[in-house]
């Protein structure tokens, strides 16, 4: 077993074994000393997995409950997460009882932001089975639903009580799932491992299942480094934000339909670097995209999503704080006006 301890305020551990879900239960039990569970998941993973982790919590001697909401991030709504608040009344959840997100990011979210606000708080617990939660979202504490305006526009910060990931949950992974994972585990190699990315640059999509157990804990270990130092995301934390500036305002613009979140991170770290990093540069985090199948741009016109971008939560006033990867391996955090950032893309 892989285990990674972060550091922050609430301290927990990440922990990364293939199986782990068989035996997720005993480890709960170590963690919580919640008497109920409540499973919180989607209708996709609900067939997988809710089975095999809320048979490991009867048999540690949990009670347990299951909430199961329509996959996709429109479901990362007020809507959902009403509906959530009524399940845990219905069954009676008190502060001393624990949720568990079951799921790729969007459950980790909303999951964590009912559990940072249901009675004011309570335990919960991440079992991220997505690649792109597994490295990035189940880790750091950040929990939010999007509104109509703009993606996590509300949350809040809610440590987990420990972060439990399988990686033999990737292997029943649709192919697009992966692809959408690979987007956030390229931008690790961006901002801080210029080694990561060179080493992605010579896998694809075709032989990187072979390589997870070396990339996830590299993934989650730069993630502790980063949170450990800034865990509220007032400083260096908002380098993990590279490509997103852009990334959002992509999957706004298509109504959080056509890119998912890791391609659209992808599109947005290559316009980034198309606009403030050399063409060399460029060619060689556009290739690796697209080695494995990540989007390097989008056909909607820049003026729009450089207008949605106004949108973004890493405002401060009237100015943007965006990230630069210039020279790759390394992260900038750079403030602009907007329409100072606007004539970084419109003037090149």
């Amino acid at each position: 077993m892989n285990t990674i301890h972060v550091p922050v305020n609430d301290a927990y551990d990440v922990l990364v074994e293939r199986g782990i879900l068989q035996k997720c239960g005993e480890i709960i039990k170590e963690t919580v000393s919640a008497e109920t569970c409540v499973i919180i998941t989607d209708d996709n993973v609900n067939r997988y997995y809710a089975d095999t982790v809320e048979n490991s919590l009867k048999a540690s001697g949990f009670r347990t409950a299951r909430f199961v909401f329509p996959h996709g991030e429109t479901s990362k709504s007020a809507e959902t997460l009403l509906h959530i608040y009524t399940f845990l009344c219905q069954h009676e959840i008190t502060r001393s009882d624990c949720l568990i997100a079951l799921g790729g990011g969007v459950v980790g979210d909303i999951t964590g932001f009912a559990a940072a606000t249901f009675l004011r708080g309570l335990p919960y617990i991440q079992i991220p089975t997505s690649l792109l939660a597994q490295v990035d979202s189940s880790v750091g504490g950040k929990t939010a639903i999007d509104l109509a305006e703009g993606k996590n526009l509300v949350g809040a910060f809610k440590q987990p009580a420990v972060v439990l990931c399988d990686p033999d949950t990737l292997s029943t992974l649709p192919e697009t799932f992966l692809i959408d994972g690979m987007g956030e585990v390229i931008k690790y190699g961006m901002i801080a491992d210029a080694d990561l990315f060179r080493k992605l640059c010579s896998y694809d999509l075709s032989n990187i299942q072979e390589h997870l157990d070396e990339i996830i804990p590299v993934c989650i270990s730069i993630k502790r480094d980063v949170v450990a130092e800034d865990e509220l995301d007032t400083g260096l934390r908002m380098i993990l934000n590279f490509g997103h500036t852009l990334g959002h305002a992509i999957e706004a613009y298509y109504h959080y339909e056509t890119y998912t979140h890791g391609c659209a991170v992808a599109a947005g770290m290559c316009l980034m670097t198309k606009y403030f990093n050399s063409e060399q540069e460029y060619q060689t985090l556009k290739a690796c995209a697209e080695r494995y199948h990540l989007p390097s741009d989008v056909s909607a016109p820049l003026e729009d999503l450089l207008s949605l971008c106004g949108n973004d939560k890493k405002r401060a006033g009237a100015k943007l704080r965006y990230i630069v990867c210039d020279p790759m391996g390394t992260a900038n955090i750079r403030c602009d006006s907007l329409p100072d950032f606007r004539n970084h893309f419109i003037s090149a």
